[in-house]
């Protein structure tokens, strides 16, 4: 007996023939149109969600690449083939406006976000962050996980919170500093730092951690996530995109997920 491995092969000539036929009918299955979209690591779970329903309303494909904002804006600015850009701060989104690699006019602040100190979920520490508080007392020989503290927006509203609450000096040796906020939500989550400093929507989608408290508001500048085309965009849906996730119905969703809505231009 002929094994049945074998006889898939011996379909295959009619199954191209078949495909063949088709093609000469007219119908070749037509390329769907997609969007590519290079966002900060902190809207990974939001924007999955999102580019579901964008491409049940449109037909549209959503093809998404998540880092830190800093990595996002280099690659684009080296050429990367990016339609849509959403960074985590101003600052990288001005990076690339200042080198003509956003179109300008489809620029808006998107959503807002806050910070908060984070540990494992059975961790015993509490603590109140407060202007000189024992951060380091806290952390007990453990370290410290951050976004990078010269380029990831999270580590740098990190460094700024610590240093405006007077506690950036006791803790700067204690750093594990990561390429992105999602790898120092891991970090926290799988006990590899006794503390960690991330978005508050960071830590609501990690089941493996709980917020010991939130920082204020006026400790770090205001967390705000712009979003525009690029400037070498080539997908007509791109602007459709970022019109989408202005909308009433993604809306919704980032304040499901914890953000807060802004208003265009805010």
């Amino acid at each position: 007996m002929i094994p049945t491995r074998f006889s898939l092969p011996s379909r295959l000539p009619m199954l191209a023939l078949a495909a063949g036929l088709a093609m000469v009918a007219g119908h070749a299955p037509a390329r769907a149109e997609t969007v590519t979209v290079f966002a900060a690591a902190s809207l990974k779970t939001v924007l999955d969600d999102l580019a579901t329903v964008f491409q049940d309303k449109t037909g549209t494909e959503v093809t998404a690449s998540y880092a830190a904002s800093s990595a996002l804006a280099k690659q684009i600015e080296q050429g990367a083939p990016a339609d849509v850009f959403i960074s985590a701060d101003l600052a990288w989104m001005d990076y690339l406006t200042e080198r003509s690699l956003i179109r300008t006019e489809t620029r808006s602040n998107l959503i807002g976000n806050s910070l908060v100190l984070v540990t494992a979920k059975d961790s015993p520490v509490t603590l109140t962050i407060e202007d000189g508080f024992d951060l380091s007392g806290a952390l007990a020989g453990g370290r410290l996980a951050v976004g990078e503290v010269t380029a990831v927006p999270a580590g740098k509203y990190a460094k700024a919170a610590l240093e405006a609450l007077g506690a950036w000096d006791a803790v700067s040796g204690s750093l594990a500093e990561a390429e992105n906020v999602r790898v120092a939500l891991l970090l926290v989550s799988r006990g590899e730092a006794a503390l960690g400093i991330v978005y508050a929507t960071d830590a609501a989608a990690d089941p493996g951690v709980m917020v010991v408290d939130t920082f204020p508001a006026d400790s770090h500048p205001p967390i705000v996530y712009p979003v525009a085309v690029t400037a070498e965009a080539d997908s007509p849906a791109a602007a459709a995109y970022v019109d989408f996730l202005a909308g009433p119905e993604a809306q919704a969703a980032f304040e499901a997920a914890g953000f807060s809505v802004l208003q265009a231009g805010n």
